[in-house]
């Protein structure tokens, strides 16, 4: 563990980082032939996110962490890549959680609990070149917690599905194998009781496993660096089928830098129409 920066009201007040971390070649393989990746040294931005996953559950399984583990919705996802991460980098890398905050939840009364944890991979040393920095937001329906800040209810602007470029299928298979290869092992993905014990209709696929697949549709288009959002609607039924929209994009406002150009990737229930992910790829 090492110290941080202030965090947040009632959260850690530490972080914890791992040194001489190795990206798995035969992981990095098998990830990349679920989701439809091109493998090779250089790793897809949803791997390096998966192989620093344990850091955040270690973050989030401490006693002193405010919100409850289990049942934990992932709602939104970024990343800063800077550079590609490679197989032969040894990296540092460090996780700490920030911004706890009360949010609405639905169209009811009902409040939920807010956070972002915030991981980020440096080269060689804690201080060394920074390659990859994700931010992971994450809400605790339900969960409401003393003297917080509490978010107006966000927006949701009505969906109109567009005409898709692309999609895929979602099965009950390739859903235990993204479980397995990625770590995230949450029985709302894998098993249906579970999901229906969370007021899930049936299990449900991984929020990253939807959006690294519209994001290899990209291919080489993305190139080494970028920032990548992603904001997650309604989740994805297994089994079942997705319809995704990639589009080129010229004015992303997804950075403190302005707008810049990139891709932006919608993908949708092509039976109910619902929205699932709304995806955006700007480049560096």
């Amino acid at each position: 563990m090492v110290a941080t920066a202030s965090v947040g009201e009632g959260l850690p007040d530490r972080a914890l980082r791992v040194a001489d971390v190795h990206l798995d070649r035969a992981r990095l393989d098998a990830y990349c032939r679920l989701i439809g990746e091109t493998a090779g040294e250089a790793a897809p931005p949803g791997f390096v996110h998966v192989t620093l996953f344990p850091l955040q559950l270690a973050l989030m399984g401490r006693a002193d962490f405010p919100l409850p583990m289990l049942g934990m919705v992932h709602v939104a996802n970024r990343v800063e890549q800077l550079r590609a991460v490679r197989t032969d980098d040894a990296l540092v890398a460090t996780t700490w959680a920030r911004d706890l905050v009360g949010r609405p939840v639905g169209s009811g009364d009902r409040l939920g609990t807010q956070v972002e944890l915030v991981t980020e991979a440096r080269v060689g040393r804690p201080d060394g070149e920074l390659v990859w920095q994700g931010v992971s937001t994450y809400l605790a329906k339900g969960v409401q917690l003393p003297d917080l800040a509490l978010l107006d209810r966000p927006e949701r602007p009505a969906f109109s599905p567009p005409v898709p470029t692309g999609g895929w299928t979602t099965a009950k298979l390739t859903s235990r194998e993204y479980a397995t290869v990625s770590g995230d092992r949450n029985p709302i993905h894998t098993h249906a009781l579970a999901a229906r014990a969370f007021g899930f209709r049936g299990t449900i696929a991984h929020g990253m496993d939807t959006a690294a697949r519209a994001l290899a549709a990209l291919g080489p288009l993305r190139g080494e660096a970028f920032t990548w959002t992603a904001e997650f609607a309604a989740p994805v039924p297994v089994p079942g089928r997705v319809a995704l929209r990639l589009e080129r994009a010229e004015d992303l406002d997804v950075t403190a830098g302005g707008v810049r150009p990139g891709w932006s990737m919608t993908a949708w229930d092509p039976r109910r129409g619902a929205l699932h992910l709304r995806s955006a790829l700007a480049l560096a």
